[in-house]
């Protein structure tokens, strides 16, 4: 199996001792209720994970919480809560929320605020090795002591300084070094420590739990492609500063980003869709896979008519289920093996789920012919369970239908059932009239030998 590494810019083998991996994958600032951007980046990694175990390999997974920062302070003041109080009711609500889109929960889910002990411990380390140095403001990475800062987004340290817009800060040796520890501010939560009264800054929070719970090398660290540069390049320097081995992590792995038209969806922006919203229109079972059909690498753009049309192809999944009886035939193997090997085949090209769903949607087809021949398909079923599990996909777990989705369902039956009757009297005129019409409402149909399959599509004006 072969994942791209954004450190090395390539596609490597996966290659672990015993079996095991560490996975730290960076979580949500809980000082609001979650987006579905949030829900798609942990639907990757929940389908890296479950691939992975699917392989052979014991994961060990844990996906952190930062409780506490800037955004959590000025949204605990603007409700009139402390920030305890508010990271408890989100965190509780995206568990939740994950759970209902069927992902595995993490083996831990530390947060900041319960690890300063461990962040104490390793900002007083950076000190001493002259990594670090505090001001009245706080402490300070200093990032010209690395050599090689800014490795994982492949910028120099005099390309970052002349490209950005840092606000002077006389506090500060270079205007690049980043916040360990940030002193205490009217207001502000904090904890004590021997540069006095403050609270951890953003990056080192998950070199620390990270470390405390995976040791000093990962296997793989994951995140949004909007994380690379400051978070995760400056884990990297502070993480291999404190324990002077490198490499902190052997993968990074980075999810592309949910999009808003031009916009990546951000609540900084307010163009954010939440993951109550969508779950309170579509199925768990649509939601994964409208994000699984595009690249994990590669941007996503949100489409109502899209996941619409990812429910509707949902059905097909669940007829060809739905059937029993047929004579066996042990040729059907040879198809089911081929099919369970086009999947495994783009899984292992870089977790490429678009082609690994294509085959599931080639497997349904076959399903249905073979049903058409009265061709017992139980081992079929069994392994498009199989596969779509992988996929985090629960086709135990049917959305109930609205009055609506039986209306049409209903409608479009007696529809093809007289086409189905004009194309045998040769009427074709009038058979292509009637998809033509449903086509110029979005509905497509797919003829074959023997049936004619429909869905929703999103039009393009």
């Amino acid at each position: 199996m072969k994942l791209y590494n954004t450190l090395t810019r390539r596609q490597e083998e996966i290659e672990f001792k015993n079996n095991s991996i560490n996975m730290y994958i960076c979580g949500v600032t809980p000082y609001s209720s979650s987006h579905l951007g949030h829900a798609m980046s942990t639907v990757v990694f929940d389908v890296l994970r479950r691939y992975l175990e699917f392989k052979g390999f014991q994961v060990n997974h844990i996906q952190n919480f930062t409780d506490v920062d800037d955004k959590m302070i000025k949204a605990a003041s603007d409700t009139g809560v402390s920030t305890s109080e508010l990271a408890d009711k989100n965190i509780e609500s995206f568990l939740n929320e994950m759970d209902l889109l069927n992902n595995l929960r993490a083996n831990e889910y530390p947060r900041a605020t319960k690890e300063i002990d461990k962040i104490i411990e390793i900002i007083s380390n950076l000190i001493s090795k002259n990594l670090a140095y505090y001001t009245k403001d706080g402490v300070y990475f200093r990032v010209d002591k690395v050599k090689d800062y800014g490795k994982l987004s492949k910028r120099s340290l005099a390309d970052m300084i002349s490209g950005s817009r840092v606000e002077i800060d006389h506090n500060k040796e270079n205007p690049m070094d980043f916040a360990l520890w940030k002193s205490k501010k009217p207001g502000e939560p904090y904890w004590n420590s021997p540069w006095g009264d403050g609270r951890p800054g953003w990056h080192i929070e998950c070199t620390a739990m990270s470390i405390k719970y995976l040791g000093n090398t990962i296997d793989i660290h994951g995140g949004g492609q909007d994380l690379i540069f400051p978070h995760h390049e400056n884990e990297i320097v502070q993480s291999e500063g404190y324990t002077n081995e490198i490499p902190f992590s052997k993968f990074w792995i980075h999810n592309g980003l949910l999009r808003m038209g031009d916009d990546k969806m951000s609540k900084s922006v307010g163009n954010i869709v939440l993951i109550q919203d969508v779950l309170s229109k579509f199925s768990s079972n649509a939601i994964r896979i409208f994000v699984l059909s595009s690249h994990y690498r590669s941007p996503l753009d949100y489409s109502e008519d899209n996941i619409r049309s990812k429910e509707n192809s949902m059905k097909k999944l669940y007829k060809v289920l739905d059937y029993s009886g047929g004579i066996y035939d042990n040729k059907v193997q040879d198809i089911y093996d081929a099919r369970e090997s086009q999947f495994i085949c783009a899984m292992n090209e870089d977790l490429n789920t678009p082609r690994a769903i294509a085959s599931i949607f080639d497997l349904t087809k076959d399903l249905s012919q073979l049903i058409n021949e009265g061709i017992d398909i139980t081992d079929g079923q069994i392994l498009l369970n199989k596969l779509t599990d992988i996929l985090g996909i629960d086709l135990t777990n049917k959305k109930k239908e609205s009055k609506d989705d039986l209306y049409l369902d209903s409608l479009m039956d007696i529809l093809m059932d007289i086409r189905s009757k004009l194309r045998n009297k040769k009427e074709f005129e009038l058979a292509d009239q009637i998809r033509s019409n449903l086509y110029d409402l979005g509905i497509n149909l797919e003829d074959s030998s023997k049936t004619t399959d429909w869905n929703i599509f999103e039009k393009t004006e």
